[in-house]
Parts: structure tokens; C-alpha cells; sequence
């Protein structure tokens, strides 16, 4: 399945526009592929399924990207591997991943749960959802913290401890066709006080929208 995306910038201060990606979806018994991340399946026990995962971060950053970040050292994107579990029942599908960073820039661990109900009107799908997202303090250093030695009179020194930021999310699709469907997935994404109290970050949310075209074989 092939689908495109649109996605806003990071919260850094990186002065970025909204930027347009396109993203490959792709999923049968053994690996579901979503983005910048690959799934292995590992099979079922019950009615829980088990997979192995890595994906690519994308919120790295060189001091080029903004005035702001002038003497900063860069932070460089990751790979990050990890697990994950699954399960679907009769009300909702509940997922939790943990993950490492494998590449050994930040050294850090995330730890993601997701709750997600679907119901259906006719042919559209509708999906809420809610997603808190734990990263140690590692993982928080790396990306948001200012190290004594980058500190500036506008850029305080400043060392982040681990934290939640917290998703809703709303995934809407139509199917036009048994086998097309048009989506789109809206969401916002709560930072949570590790992240935003960094002089690095210049908001309290980070919108997310992505619409695409899917197509099942």
C-alpha cells in the first residue's frame, strides 16, 4: 500500500516550514512496514501478537538549521530497535512498544502505549485514539538539553529528566472501492514539561496531519 503524507515541523526553534513526504505502507503475515518503521512478526499467543521493531528517528538537528542553535554541537537522527505487543478486543485495540537507540547518539529508551477504538458510519472509519509516550532522560538530553558548554546568554544551560507527552489523534478513512481507501489523521501531540521547558522549544503542542491514499492487495 502507497500512501502520502503531510506533517508540520519539529518544536524546535528551527524556523522549518511544514514539510510534504511520501510514505510506503506495506503488511502481511510476517512484517508490516508504516514509515520509518519495520515491523517482524513474531507470531500470536492468545490474543496478543509480538513483534520486533526498528525505525529511523527524525528529529535530529545541525546548528545551520537556525540562528538559534549557533555553537550548538549537531544532533544527529537515529535508529532505534525495540518490541512490541498487540492486542485486539471487541471495544478497542491496545498496543505498547518499547524501543532503544541502537545508533548510540543519545543512548536513550521510549516506551509508547496506544488505545484505539474504531467504529464505522457506512463506508467511513473512524478511529480516536490516545497515545502516551515516555522517553528517559537520556533521550530528552540528547535532543532538548544545553549543555554548560552551549549555553549563551539566551540559550541557558539546561538538563531535561525523563517525561510523558501525551497523543489524541482522531484516523478517519473511506473506502471508495473494495480495495482503495482515502484517509487522513489528524492529531496533536502534548509536550510534556521535560520537552517544553527547554530553551530549545517554542510551543506546548505539535499539530500532526497526514492524508494519503491507500490501496490493498
Amino acid at each position: 500500500m502507497r500512501s502520502g503524507a503531510f506533517e508540520p515541523g519539529q518544536a524546535l526553534q528551527l524556523g522549518q516550514q511544514p514539510s510534504r513526504a511520501q510514505a510506503i505502507t506495506f503488511e502481511n503475515r510476517w512484517v508490516r512496514l508504516s514509515g520509518p518503521v519495520l515491523e517482524l512478526k513474531l507470531g500470536q499467543s492468545g490474543p496478543v501478537g509480538f513483534g520486533l521493531t526498528a525505525g529511523l528517528s527524525e528529529d535530529g538537528y545541525k546548528p545551520g538549521d537556525s540562528s538559534f542553535l549557533a555553537g550548538m554541537s549537531e544532533r544527529k537522527s537515529g535508529l532505534w530497535l525495540g518490541a512490541r505487543a498487540q492486542a485486539a478486543t471487541g471495544w478497542a485495540h491496545f498496543s505498547a512498544q518499547w524501543s532503544g537507540d541502537a545508533s548510540g547518539h543519545s543512548e536513550g529508551q521510549r516506551f509508547t502505549l496506544s488505545v484505539e477504538h474504531r467504529f464505522t458510519l457506512g463506508e467511513l472509519g473512524i478511529s480516536p485514539r490516545l497515545s502516551p509516550l515516555w522517553s528517559d532522560g537520556k533521550t530528552h538530553q540528547y535532543s532538548y538539553g544545553v549543555p554548560a558548554a552551549e549555553a549563551t546568554a539566551q540559550r541557558p544551560a539546561y538538563s531535561p529528566g525523563a517525561g510523558v507527552d501525551i497523543e489524541v489523534g482522531l484516523r478517519l478513512n473511506y473506502r471508495i472501492a473494495p480495495k482503495p481507501v482515502l484517509f487522513a489523521d489528524l492529531g496533536v501531540r502534548s509536550l510534556g514539561s521535560a520537552v517544553r521547558n527547554s530553551p530549545l522549544v517554542d510551543r506546548r503542542s505539535v499539530p500532526e496531519v497526514r492524508l494519503g491514499y491507500l490501496h490493498r492487495f
